[in-house]
């Protein structure tokens, strides 16, 4: 696909090494790697990552994603001086990844020491077509005479987790004097995982090998004549024991088989069949904006790259971690920002993604229901951090207090309970989206009803009413609080849901249905006051306020926790992300159009936004309130959580939630693509400075494209039944290409009414 924006990084900084290496990191859903340099920096954090592969080092420690030995690095030495831009110049330098096809470009001019100028260009990607092949290629060309170049490179596996080895070696060869591999085995003997590479070379070099303290490497020397490239290409496949029917023999000699193929083929060649498996992707889900500033479309294609390489598409026992496959943050883990923020852009744009992220939660079930018998409840309670198996792997305790010297307790594994609601709130929805009878009769009556269990036992009585003890919402700033609106609203919802799709698809228990319906009738749901304010907890209009500008200004870093403790916090009305604003988000048909504004205007301003996700929700309730270009000034921002300036904003990985936040600020909340009690929702609201907006999606089965300006809506649709959408206030059968005018509709948001939005 043409004009896809790109992303560039101008000049090296030391400062950047890892920012980059995140914003710039290949993945394919089975594999990511992270965009490091060739040569290496003591600064900067090398990591390969497998979709899966997971180890706990011991048992004090927690379960994380393995970071897998490095087939990347190079010791590049040019007429003896050792290649780092930390010494001699940098004349020129720039680097860039093409969100086209996901290859990373570099070309350096650099003056050695020595005197003499080298031009090193080098290119890399991981194929979207084979998701264990990885391809680099380097090009080294003397500018001031003949050069003498040594490279150095193979299999290192003195790679860690910070410290933390993961991986025994259990055999490592040399095929053919050519064919490097190495066999890793976690040290539980659990996983293994296989890798092979061979380098291409001039035939003129001088090549020998060395396997020595965990690295297994290729020595390669040449001459070469003054503006003369020499050019390595160096081709790697990675798997695993995760793969079905593994066996370590066979699959060796598999892998092997793989790539020798591969190395036959040649760099240009599969990164062609590559570039047509993301040319696939692009057309399926691509938002293109017609906008004033250009960053927006960048973000957006930022964002959906991103969406690609995270999502594990390979595997139903596998799903999208905190972090994607970019880094070490949160140890790999997956959370409940996998169905809350990332599943809607697959439920539209790849629906059988979603039902794959959903059956991961199915596969796991046995570990909910056991954590919730653990804690003498029933049906399931999923782990606030979920790995391979299903168990809890929210460490006990968090980092030590260095001025106290004591660890604080992690409260999210036992209090942090509407993860249960959101997995049940997301099986809803992909039904809404799909209709799909088999996945309900099979895993999604299941989920629902085994999750509405949990909430039935869970909650407590209270003066003839059941209520929800010791929660804690989204906004974990305010922890242990009783009858949290989010958490309340979204089980009430839970157990509403178990409770029809039961009787829908015929599933009988007459206790069940019962208890379901005592629970719906009973169950406290927090109202809105006279001021049309929903309570976020019991207590929490009681609490005192400050001035939170100053911390504000720093949103992202918990700079309030250098001046409060979290016990002081909770106690104030200060939020990391507003429970309320979110709970308007998830179930927006529930409060009126007053009730969105009202609670948006209350609880925004005592909102630090020390969330990650938190700007991009409030844009979308901003643009649903009418209140655009406010709707857009949150959505920029939250374009800029990790695309901004700061030079340290993601450098343990990019916070994978907000790429689908992007995406979902843009389409549900300023196309107003939406999807409400079975029913697609059309409201349209552009920001001015978009003239147009265009996306695929996918909606019960069939493809649908839309096109949008502030004035013309045009669907297509090749279905041969009509679709039916709600167009503002007005019900419509939409078949083949129709364009209609949106006045008609909608009320226009004019220059005029952005004004007296501004003066509010």
């Amino acid at each position: 696909m043409s004009n896809l924006t790109s992303l560039v990084e101008q000049q090296f900084s030391p400062h950047t090494l890892n920012k980059f290496a995140t914003l710039m990191a290949a993945g394919n859903g089975y594999l990511g790697l992270r965009a490091c340099h060739e040569e290496a920096y003591t600064e900067q954090t090398r990591g390969m990552y497998l979709a899966g592969f997971y180890h706990r080092a011991s048992a004090t420690e927690t379960t994380e994603l393995v970071n897998l030995p490095d087939v990347l690095q190079m010791r590049i030495e040019l007429d003896g001086e050792i290649f780092t831009l930390l010494s001699g110049t940098v004349l020129a330098y720039r680097r860039e990844l093409n969100f086209t096809n996901g290859e990373l470009c570099r070309c350096v001019t650099w003056l050695a020491p020595n005197g003499k100028r080298y031009q090193i260009d080098s290119q890399r990607f991981l194929s979207a077509a084979r998701k264990s092949l990885l391809c680099s290629r380097i090009s080294i060309t003397p500018l001031d005479g003949d050069a003498i170049v040594t490279i150095s490179t193979g299999i290192d596996a003195t790679q860690t987790n910070s410290g933390r080895q993961h991986l025994d070696e259990i055999s490592v060869r040399i095929f053919d004097q050519l064919y490097l591999q190495g066999c890793y085995r976690t040290q539980d003997g659990s996983n293994e995982t296989v890798i092979g590479s061979f380098c291409a070379t001039p035939p003129e070099a001088c090549i020998s090998f060395s396997a020595k303290n965990r690295r297994l490497i290729q020595h390669t020397s040449a001459s070469i004549a003054n503006n003369r490239p020499f050019v390595m290409v160096k081709t790697s496949w990675i798997t695993s024991s995760l793969e079905a029917g593994y066996q370590t023999q066979t699959d060796s000699e598999r892998a092997l088989a793989n790539l020798m193929e591969c190395v036959a083929q040649g760099y240009d060649t599969l990164l062609a069949e590559s570039t047509q498996t993301w040319n696939s992707w692009w057309q399926r889900s691509r938002v293109v904006v017609d906008s004033q500033n250009a960053q927006d479309q960048r973000a957006l294609d930022f964002a959906l790259y991103h969406l690609f390489a995270m999502t594990p598409t390979h595997s139903e026992r596998c799903s999208i971690a905190a972090k994607g496959l970019t880094g070490e943050g949160y140890k790999g883990h997956i959370f409940w920002d996998t169905e809350v923020f990332l599943l809607p852009f697959h439920l539209m744009t790849q629906p059988n993604i979603a039902r794959q992220l959903l059956s991961y939660r199915w596969h796991n079930l046995p570990g909910a229901q056991a954590k919730a018998q653990k804690n003498g409840l029933q049906g399931a309670l999923f782990p606030w951090e979920s790995a391979w198996s299903g168990e809890e792997e929210t460490p006990e305790y968090a980092a030590i207090n260095i001025r106290t010297g004591l660890r604080q307790k992690v409260a999210s594994a036992l209090a942090e309970h509407h993860l249960v609601a959101d997995i049940a709130w997301a099986v809803d929805a992909y039904y809404q989206a799909t209709c799909d009878n088999e996945f309900m009769r099979l895993r999604g009556v299941t989920l629902l009803v085994e999750t509405a269990r949990f909430w039935i036992s869970r909650a407590v009585e209270v003066n003839g009413r059941l209520e929800l003890h010791d929660a804690i919402g989204p906004d974990e700033y305010t922890e242990h609080v009783n009858n949290n609106a989010y958490t309340n609203y979204l089980a009430h919802h839970n157990v509403e849901r178990a409770l029809h799709y039961q009787g829908k698809f015929d599933v009988p228990d007459e206790t069940f249905v019962a208890q379901a319906k005592d629970f719906l009738h009973r169950l406290w749901l927090p109202q809105a006051n006279d001021q049309k304010l929903i309570p976020q907890d019991d207590t929490f209009f009681s609490k005192p306020t400050i001035d939170l500008t100053r911390y504000k200004q720093h949103q992202g870093t918990q700079a309030i926790l250098l001046d409060y403790s979290r016990a002081e916090v909770n106690e104030m009305q200060i939020l990391k992300q507003a429970d309320v604003v979110m709970l308007t988000y998830m179930l927006p048909w529930l409060f009126t159009s007053q009730q969105l504004e009202a609670n948006l205007d209350y609880y925004e301003p005592r909102t630090i936004h020390d969330s990650s996700l938190s700007k991009a929700i409030h844009g979308v309730v901003a643009a649903r309130c009418d209140r655009v270009e406010q709707g857009y000034q949150f959505w920029q921002q939250a374009c800029l959580i990790d695309l901004g300036d700061d030079p340290h904003s993601c450098d343990d990985g990019i916070h994978a939630a907000a790429t689908g936040a992007i995406w979902l600020g843009a389409v549900q909340g300023f196309v107003g693509l939406t999807v409400e009690q079975g029913e697609l929702r059309l409201n349209p609201r552009l920001p001015q400075a978009w003239r147009s907006v265009s996306l695929p999606f996918c909606w019960q089965g069939e493809p649908v494209r839309l096109m949008l300006t502030d004035r013309q809506l045009s669907i297509s649709t090749a279905s041969s039944k009509p679709l039916t959408i709600w167009l503002g206030q007005k019900r419509l059968l939409l078949q083949g290409t129709q364009s209609l005018s949106l006045a008609e509709f909608v009320t226009p948001f004019s220059a005029s009414s952005a004004k007296q939005e501004a003066s509010k």
